[in-house]
């Protein structure tokens, strides 16, 4: 559906889920000059983060600029918002919208930084947003390299937003952008929300052969060969393959491997060091999306009938309890191929 009858210029901007990138998103548009409407479903949170005007829980030091109400109500949240900017885990991305959808204004315009296959049925996040709200609204992904406390900070960033509606993507582009922000633009949502959501397996894994001391060959030869199980699925799923090449793919690829802001990386270094799954978990205080990740993205190559040997490896370490040595075993002792295979 086309968005061209309004502008974003001036519109409230409402973000929903107030983690560290839901809140990082809010401080961000205010910080371009919108009204912003940070949400959390915590009472409790809420009143933090009116008292402290940070949220100290995720994101502490990045300070609040005057822009931004912190709101307990979705629908007082929601009214009177054109963008609206969803940041919630990929299992609660299902939930929020049916709860949204009575409240949505005819002209409403929603995007997500949600990143990740849903679990139960393997569709990708603009997918489920279809199912749950049919194509009324004009909808878009921000993703790419970006970690949550570098924006709060205010440092150079930039990513992608795709929409099928290219002038929603521009506007919503255009309303992020300041000094220390660049986003960039696509058409290609099916290519931007498959990277985003195979990165955080790779990432895993990354953190798993760091852990164990592999090496820097092994964590390059991850990421190469990794980005190249990246395409194979997004190709057979749709995507545009120059997609993976740029910040939602490559970017956001390298990023979430080689980084320790990074908590994939972070749950896969916790493993290497012999803690169990659950107290790695429990330890990292965040959603850790490769977790559930890797059972959704192996489910959906298996639908797809894709080769996708990196993501079963670590599928198996986190799921059938192998040991990472063995698995790095048998993907070593592979037969040999060609490269572009």
């Amino acid at each position: 559906m086309s968005s061209s009858g309004s502008d974003l210029a001036h519109a409230p901007v409402a973000v929903l889920g107030a983690g560290s990138w839901g809140t990082a998103l809010a401080i961000q548009f205010a910080r371009a000059g919108h009204p912003t409407r940070l949400w959390s479903r915590s009472a409790a949170d809420v009143v933090a983060l009116r008292g402290e005007r940070q949220n100290a829980r995720y994101l502490p030091g990045a300070k609040f600029p005057d822009a931004i109400e912190v709101h307990d109500s979705l629908a007082s949240a929601v009214r009177g918002a054109l963008a609206i900017i969803i940041a919630v885990p990929s299992h609660a991305l299902r939930p929020l919208l049916t709860q949204l959808k009575p409240l949505l204004a005819r002209d409403a315009r929603l995007a997500w930084a949600t990143k990740g296959f849903e679990l139960d049925t393997g569709k990708l996040p603009h997918q489920v947003a279809y199912e749950v709200l049919g194509d009324h609204y004009p909808v878009a992904v921000l993703s790419g390299p970006t970690f949550a406390k570098e924006v709060g900070a205010g440092l150079p960033t930039a990513m992608t937003i795709a929409s099928p509606d290219e002038h929603f993507a521009h506007q919503l582009a255009k309303s992020l952008h300041a000094p220390n922000f660049r986003a960039y633009t696509s058409t290609d949502i099916v290519g931007v929300e498959v990277g985003g959501a195979v990165k955080n397996v790779l990432a895993v894994g990354a953190g798993l052969s760091d852990g164990l001391g592999f090496g820097a060959n092994t964590r390059i030869a991850l990421i190469t060969r990794g980005l190249t199980e990246v395409v194979r699925l997004g190709v057979a799923l749709g995507a545009q393959p120059e997609t993976f090449m740029g910040l939602a793919g490559l970017g956001d690829l390298v990023l979430t491997c080689t980084d320790d802001q990074s908590r994939n990386r972070r749950f896969g270094l916790a493993l290497a060091a012999g803690k169990s799954v659950r107290d790695a978990l429990a330890g990292i205080g965040q959603v850790v999306e490769g977790y559930t990740a890797a059972r959704a993205v192996h489910l959906v190559a298996q639908r797809e009938k894709i080769d996708m040997p990196l993501v079963t490896g670590i599928y198996r370490i986190l799921y059938e309890h192998e040991s990472a040595r063995d698995v790095v075993k048998d993907l070593m002792t592979r037969p040999i191929r060609s490269e572009v295979e």
